[in-house]
Protein backbone atom coordinates (compact mmCIF):
# COMPACT_ATOMS: atom_id res chain seq x y z
CA UNK A 1 0.00 0.00 0.00
CA UNK A 2 1.61 3.25 -1.18
CA UNK A 3 -0.82 5.72 0.43
CA UNK A 4 0.52 7.52 3.49
CA UNK A 5 -2.96 8.81 4.26
CA UNK A 6 -6.29 7.26 3.29
CA UNK A 7 -9.49 9.12 4.18
CA UNK A 8 -12.73 7.24 3.67
CA UNK A 9 -16.17 8.84 3.71
CA UNK A 10 -15.56 11.17 6.62
CA UNK A 11 -18.06 13.72 7.89
CA UNK A 12 -17.63 16.49 10.44
CA UNK A 13 -20.19 18.93 11.83
CA UNK A 14 -20.02 21.60 14.54
CA UNK A 15 -22.92 22.66 16.70
CA UNK A 16 -23.35 26.42 16.91
CA UNK A 17 -26.81 27.29 18.10
CA UNK A 18 -29.74 24.92 17.58
CA UNK A 19 -28.63 23.48 14.24
CA UNK A 20 -25.37 21.64 13.51
CA UNK A 21 -23.21 23.11 10.74
CA UNK A 22 -21.83 20.41 8.44
CA UNK A 23 -18.28 21.26 7.37
CA UNK A 24 -17.14 18.00 5.74
CA UNK A 25 -19.40 15.35 4.22
CA UNK A 26 -18.63 12.06 2.45
CA UNK A 27 -15.07 13.24 1.91
CA UNK A 28 -12.48 10.87 0.45
CA UNK A 29 -8.76 11.37 -0.11
CA UNK A 30 -5.73 9.22 -0.79
CA UNK A 31 -2.24 10.71 -0.79
CA UNK A 32 0.75 8.63 -1.84
CA UNK A 33 4.13 8.66 -0.12
CA UNK A 34 6.31 11.45 -1.48
CA UNK A 35 3.38 13.31 -3.05
CA UNK A 36 2.73 17.02 -2.52
CA UNK A 37 -0.92 18.09 -2.41
CA UNK A 38 -2.43 21.56 -2.04
CA UNK A 39 -5.92 22.03 -0.62
CA UNK A 40 -7.61 25.29 -1.54
CA UNK A 41 -11.05 26.68 -0.86
CA UNK A 42 -12.96 29.65 0.44
CA UNK A 43 -12.47 30.89 3.98
CA UNK A 44 -14.59 28.76 6.31
CA UNK A 45 -14.82 25.86 3.86
CA UNK A 46 -13.23 23.44 6.34
CA UNK A 47 -9.61 23.30 5.14
CA UNK A 48 -8.08 23.70 8.60
CA UNK A 49 -10.64 21.29 10.06
CA UNK A 50 -9.60 18.67 7.51
CA UNK A 51 -5.93 19.17 8.38
CA UNK A 52 -6.70 18.77 12.09
CA UNK A 53 -8.49 15.49 11.36
CA UNK A 54 -5.50 14.21 9.36
CA UNK A 55 -3.21 15.07 12.25
CA UNK A 56 -5.41 13.26 14.73
CA UNK A 57 -5.98 16.51 16.63
CA UNK A 58 -9.73 16.06 16.10
CA UNK A 59 -11.98 13.12 15.22
CA UNK A 60 -14.50 12.80 12.37
CA UNK A 61 -18.14 12.18 13.25
CA UNK A 62 -18.24 9.28 10.79
CA UNK A 63 -15.79 7.62 8.42
CA UNK A 64 -12.19 6.40 8.74
CA UNK A 65 -8.77 8.00 8.53
CA UNK A 66 -5.79 5.68 8.05
CA UNK A 67 -2.32 7.12 8.54
CA UNK A 68 0.57 4.90 7.45
CA UNK A 69 -2.00 2.09 7.31
CA UNK A 70 -3.16 2.58 10.92
CA UNK A 71 -6.74 3.69 11.73
CA UNK A 72 -6.50 6.77 13.96
CA UNK A 73 -9.88 6.16 15.60
CA UNK A 74 -8.65 2.87 17.12
CA UNK A 75 -6.04 4.65 19.25
CA UNK A 76 -6.48 6.18 22.68
CA UNK A 77 -5.13 9.68 23.36
CA UNK A 78 -1.71 8.50 24.55
CA UNK A 79 -1.26 6.13 21.59
CA UNK A 80 -2.43 8.82 19.18
CA UNK A 81 -0.01 11.38 20.59
CA UNK A 82 2.91 8.97 20.32
CA UNK A 83 1.92 7.88 16.80
CA UNK A 84 1.47 11.48 15.65
CA UNK A 85 4.86 12.43 17.09
CA UNK A 86 6.52 9.65 15.11
CA UNK A 87 4.74 10.15 11.77
CA UNK A 88 3.43 13.71 11.41
CA UNK A 89 5.00 17.16 11.37
CA UNK A 90 2.75 20.23 11.52
CA UNK A 91 3.43 23.83 10.52
CA UNK A 92 0.75 26.30 11.63
CA UNK A 93 0.03 29.81 10.38
CA UNK A 94 0.44 31.19 13.91
CA UNK A 95 3.83 29.48 14.58
CA UNK A 96 2.71 28.09 17.98
CA UNK A 97 6.18 28.32 19.50
CA UNK A 98 6.53 28.08 23.29
CA UNK A 99 7.32 31.68 24.34
CA UNK A 100 9.36 30.62 27.38
CA UNK A 101 11.66 28.36 25.33
CA UNK A 102 14.56 29.32 23.08
CA UNK A 103 14.59 28.42 19.40
CA UNK A 104 16.76 25.39 20.17
CA UNK A 105 14.51 24.27 23.03
CA UNK A 106 11.38 24.66 20.87
CA UNK A 107 12.88 22.46 18.15
CA UNK A 108 14.19 19.90 20.65
CA UNK A 109 10.84 19.59 22.45
CA UNK A 110 9.19 16.93 20.22
CA UNK A 111 12.38 14.85 20.40
CA UNK A 112 12.47 15.12 24.19
CA UNK A 113 8.83 14.01 24.34
CA UNK A 114 9.91 10.90 22.41
CA UNK A 115 12.71 10.34 24.92
CA UNK A 116 15.52 10.89 22.40
CA UNK A 117 18.88 11.28 24.17
CA UNK A 118 20.45 13.35 21.40
CA UNK A 119 17.53 15.80 21.20
CA UNK A 120 19.69 18.92 21.52
CA UNK A 121 22.19 17.80 18.87
CA UNK A 122 19.43 16.90 16.39
CA UNK A 123 17.68 20.21 17.10
CA UNK A 124 20.97 22.04 16.35
CA UNK A 125 21.17 20.25 12.99
CA UNK A 126 17.54 21.12 12.19
CA UNK A 127 18.12 24.80 12.98
CA UNK A 128 21.20 24.71 10.76
CA UNK A 129 19.04 23.34 7.91
CA UNK A 130 16.76 26.38 8.13
CA UNK A 131 19.69 28.79 8.50
CA UNK A 132 19.07 29.77 12.12
CA UNK A 133 22.03 28.35 14.04
CA UNK A 134 22.95 31.86 15.15
CA UNK A 135 19.48 32.34 16.69
CA UNK A 136 19.39 29.10 18.68
CA UNK A 137 19.50 30.84 22.07
CA UNK A 138 16.94 33.51 21.18
CA UNK A 139 13.35 33.45 22.40
CA UNK A 140 10.38 33.88 20.01
CA UNK A 141 9.81 37.51 21.03
CA UNK A 142 13.41 38.27 20.03
CA UNK A 143 12.91 36.97 16.48
CA UNK A 144 11.03 38.20 13.41
CA UNK A 145 7.92 36.46 12.11
CA UNK A 146 9.90 34.85 9.32
CA UNK A 147 12.48 33.54 11.77
CA UNK A 148 9.76 32.16 14.05
CA UNK A 149 8.19 30.32 11.12
CA UNK A 150 11.58 28.87 10.16
CA UNK A 151 11.96 27.63 13.75
CA UNK A 152 8.48 26.10 13.46
CA UNK A 153 9.52 24.38 10.22
CA UNK A 154 12.66 23.03 11.89
CA UNK A 155 10.51 21.70 14.73
CA UNK A 156 8.16 20.00 12.24
CA UNK A 157 11.07 18.36 10.38
CA UNK A 158 13.22 17.35 13.34
CA UNK A 159 11.43 14.05 14.01
CA UNK A 160 11.81 13.03 10.33
CA UNK A 161 8.04 12.59 9.86
CA UNK A 162 6.60 10.76 6.88
CA UNK A 163 3.82 13.34 6.49
CA UNK A 164 4.11 17.12 6.77
CA UNK A 165 0.91 19.14 7.22
CA UNK A 166 1.12 22.90 6.65
CA UNK A 167 -1.75 25.30 7.31
CA UNK A 168 -1.24 28.64 5.49
CA UNK A 169 2.47 28.61 6.49
CA UNK A 170 3.11 32.03 4.93
CA UNK A 171 -0.22 33.58 5.91
CA UNK A 172 1.18 35.76 8.71
CA UNK A 173 4.23 36.96 6.78
CA UNK A 174 4.90 39.76 4.30
CA UNK A 175 5.17 38.71 0.65
CA UNK A 176 8.96 38.51 0.39
CA UNK A 177 9.42 36.69 3.72
CA UNK A 178 6.53 34.39 2.82
CA UNK A 179 8.19 33.46 -0.48
CA UNK A 180 11.45 32.60 1.27
CA UNK A 181 9.63 30.46 3.84
CA UNK A 182 7.69 28.60 1.13
CA UNK A 183 10.90 28.04 -0.88
CA UNK A 184 12.53 26.60 2.25
CA UNK A 185 9.54 24.37 2.94
CA UNK A 186 9.50 22.87 -0.57
CA UNK A 187 13.29 22.48 -0.61
CA UNK A 188 13.25 20.51 2.65
CA UNK A 189 10.30 18.37 1.56
CA UNK A 190 12.21 17.47 -1.61
CA UNK A 191 15.46 16.78 0.29
CA UNK A 192 13.75 14.51 2.77
CA UNK A 193 11.35 12.88 0.25
CA UNK A 194 8.41 13.71 2.54
CA UNK A 195 4.72 13.82 1.78
CA UNK A 196 3.31 17.35 2.02
CA UNK A 197 -0.32 18.38 2.39
CA UNK A 198 -0.57 22.15 2.24
CA UNK A 199 -3.61 24.33 2.94
CA UNK A 200 -3.35 27.67 1.16
CA UNK A 201 -5.43 30.38 -0.48
CA UNK A 202 -2.48 31.27 -2.72
CA UNK A 203 -2.81 29.60 -6.12
CA UNK A 204 0.83 30.36 -6.99
CA UNK A 205 1.94 28.31 -3.97
CA UNK A 206 -0.63 25.61 -4.73
CA UNK A 207 0.73 25.26 -8.29
CA UNK A 208 4.06 24.06 -6.88
CA UNK A 209 2.40 20.88 -5.60
CA UNK A 210 1.81 17.72 -7.63
CA UNK A 211 -1.94 18.07 -7.15
CA UNK A 212 -4.34 20.85 -6.20
CA UNK A 213 -7.72 19.93 -4.72
CA UNK A 214 -10.61 22.32 -4.02
CA UNK A 215 -12.75 21.89 -0.93
CA UNK A 216 -16.31 22.77 -1.98
CA UNK A 217 -19.44 22.03 0.07
CA UNK A 218 -17.61 19.55 2.28
CA UNK A 219 -15.96 17.52 -0.49
CA UNK A 220 -12.69 17.60 -2.41
CA UNK A 221 -12.75 18.13 -6.18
Amino acid sequence: MNAIIDIRQIAKAFREGPEPITVLQDLNLQVDRGETVAIVGQSGSGKSTLLSLMAGLDSPDTGDILLAGQPLHHMNEAQLSQFRGAHVGIVFQQFHLMPSLTALENVALPLEIQGRRDASKEAEQALDLVGLSARRHHFPHQMSGGECQRVAIARAFVTQPQLLLADEPSGNLDDETGRRVIDLLFDLVAQKSMTLILVTHNMEIASRCHRTLRLIKGQLH
